[in-house]
């Protein structure tokens, strides 16, 4: 029998929206000045390498900034969230809030086709995929899929050979991808209008929700 294993309604919905913050983000950045991907790092760290490698030292310099200003990103949401275990009443508006400030910060110097602006989108979205972890064994992350792909076709084959496939598991990747996807269609979508200012639209949603958080988390804990 599968592994039946339940999550609860708000992460569904947290998971949802995140992915598809992370997707329209992504977007914006590959359709922008520098074609880079912002919300995932195997592409950069590719770059840096070959940077290297050629050596073309502002080109190694700016891939090392876009990763380490994801991995501050991911330093700034533990401290702020402080555990891995997704749980209701942690301060994960607070994160949220934080991540629309970046974002709206990345906007006018990605107008002016400044890096700067690239490396505080990257931090963004270092700090969103530290500050969701897991949940009872399902592992979020919210801004690249690789590892959804991946546990996806690892459940398929163990289906095709009659092995326990972990349903919730399978539920999560499919949630974060299609939301990813979703996310990169409004982009496509938002930046031939609006172009770097597309990027308003995931600012917005991020202070949006870390507010709403943030003050059900203190109605809930002033009862």
């Amino acid at each position: 029998m599968p592994v039946l294993r339940q999550l609860p309604r708000w992460a569904w919905v947290g998971g949802a929206v995140l992915a598809f913050i992370a997707g329209l983000v992504n977007a914006a950045g590959y359709m922008g000045f520098r074609h880079q991907s912002i919300s995932n790092l195997t592409g950069s760290t590719t770059l840096l390498g070959i940077a290297i490698g050629t050596g073309d030292g502002g080109e190694a310099l700016h891939w090392l900034l876009s990763l380490l200003a994801f991995v501050v990103g991911a330093m700034a949401s533990g401290a702020i969230v402080q555990k891995s275990t997704l749980k209701l009443g942690r301060p994960y508006g607070v994160a949220l809030l934080i991540e629309s400030l970046l974002l709206f910060a990345a906007v006018p110097l990605l107008e002016r086709q400044w890096s700067a602006g690239l490396w505080l989108a990257s931090m963004a979205c270092g700090l969103q995929n530290g500050m969701v972890s897991t949940y009872s064994g399902a592992v979020f992350r919210t801004t690249h899929v690789s590892g959804m792909f991946t546990d996806l076709g690892v459940y398929l084959g163990h289906r095709l050979r009659g092995l326990e496939v972990d349903v919730l598991r399978v539920r999560v990747c499919l949630l974060v991808i299609g939301s990813f996807v979703l996310g990169g269609v409004a982009g496509a979508i938002l930046f031939a209008h609006l172009r770097e200012h597309s990027l308003l639209i995931p600012a917005v949603l991020t202070g949006l929700c870390g507010a709403l958080y943030s003050l059900y988390r203190q109605r809930t804990t002033s009862l």
